[in-house]
């Protein structure tokens, strides 16, 4: 594909790397490895630039966010930078009245239940997140060759911080709510679909080469429930960028049930938590897809030989994928040790090199 052909989202230099290759089902010099929540938490660097900072004050920070994403990168060899945000960004942008509370999450003062409740959710502009689009721009002049991936959460967990004003093991608001009132739900749904796409595209112009949708919590609905109220606004988020013409990459926790139907939602990568082997994720996603995933988090605090065997366990599953994205299962968990994630990195590509 010429320079002039190639989708309008993706920066010239970063389009032949391995990871743009293996979204698009290309063959690869080696399989790609990222992490997800790889910007952050578990780095001494990232806490270091963090300290007495709260996070959405250093989401908005262009400086902040550019160092904090090219992190990881610059110490552990990954094939893709992830943008350092939060999936409430878009939300404190347009000015729904939330905070992320330390050790608990994202916190919303007025919980959204009511149809009246709906008019706190305007649409979102650039000028909304100005600060996006110059971090990216710094992003990507720094990144060279590496891909950065932009990010949203997906509707329907976006839906369930608004509704439940936190985060909840339960979902039991949420759940009253998309059953009780089917049309609110709908519309609260399409609502934070728009808001979704919006963010999305404001990091693909600025120069993101791919996106990952966050469905955080849609690990709590049964299949019919997803198919029938939730697949529509997901599906929407997708078909919004689609024309931008960058892989679009689907991921939810505890998603086993339900990775045929984000298939179908549109992504072009589907990513696997670490309860469905990858081969037997490729049978339920079906072809014309790339899957990404999906090593235990918690295996990386074993000893080496151990997180090598379970890496070749994925390896080995993964080996008639269309095309496969290394990364965990879930995010990296605060307490791992960079090194681990670094000699990963390191085994993945000598592995798998061709």
């Amino acid at each position: 594909m010429s320079d002039s052909t190639r989708p309008s989202g993706h920066p010239t230099q970063t389009y032949d790397s391995a990871f743009l290759k293996a979204c698009r089902r290309e063959p690869v010099p080696h399989t790609p490895v990222w992490f997800m929540r790889q910007a952050g938490r578990s780095l001494p660097e990232y806490l270091k630039v963090r300290e007495g900072i709260p996070m959405l004050e250093s989401c908005m920070r262009p400086d902040l966010v550019t160092e904090i994403t090219l992190q990881p990168v610059r110490r552990h060899k990954v094939d893709a930078a992830i943008y350092f945000s939060d999936i409430v960004v878009p939300l404190k942008a347009i000015g729904v009245d939330l905070d992320i509370k330390p050790g608990v999450g994202p916190v919303v003062a007025e919980p959204i239940r009511r149809r009246e409740d709906l008019r706190r959710l305007r649409d979102l502009t650039p000028d909304d997140v100005a600060y996006v689009t110059e971090a990216i721009g710094m992003l990507t002049g720094e990144l060279g060759t590496t891909p950065l991936i932009g990010f949203a959460g997906a509707p329907f967990t976006l839906a369930s911080y608004l509704v439940e004003g936190g985060p909840s093991r339960n979902h039991e608001n949420t759940k009253a709510l998309m059953y009780g009132d089917p049309e609110l739900w709908a519309d609260l749904l399409d609502r934070l679909a728009d808001i979704t796409a919006a963010f999305l595209k404001v990091q693909i112009e600025a120069g993101a080469s791919a996106v990952q949708l966050f469905d955080s919590w849609v690990g709590a609905l049964a299949p019919a429930d997803y198919r029938r109220s939730v697949m529509p606004a997901s599906a929407k988020v997708f078909d919004a960028v689609a024309s931008y013409g960058v892989p679009r990459i689907h991921f939810g926790v505890g998603t086993g049930e339900l990775l045929g139907l984000m298939g179908e939602a549109g992504a072009d990568v589907v990513g696997v938590d670490w309860r469905v082997p990858l081969d037997e994720a490729a049978r339920r996603v079906g072809p014309g897809k790339a899957l990404q995933g999906n090593l235990d988090p918690a295996v990386l605090f074993a000893p080496r030989e151990a997180v090598e065997a379970q890496t070749d366990e994925v390896l080995r599953a993964a080996s008639g994928l269309e095309g496969h994205i290394f990364n965990l299962g879930h995010g990296v968990l605060p307490t791992t040790n960079p090194d681990a994630l670094t000699r990963l990195v390191e085994y993945v590509h000598t592995r798998t090199a061709r």
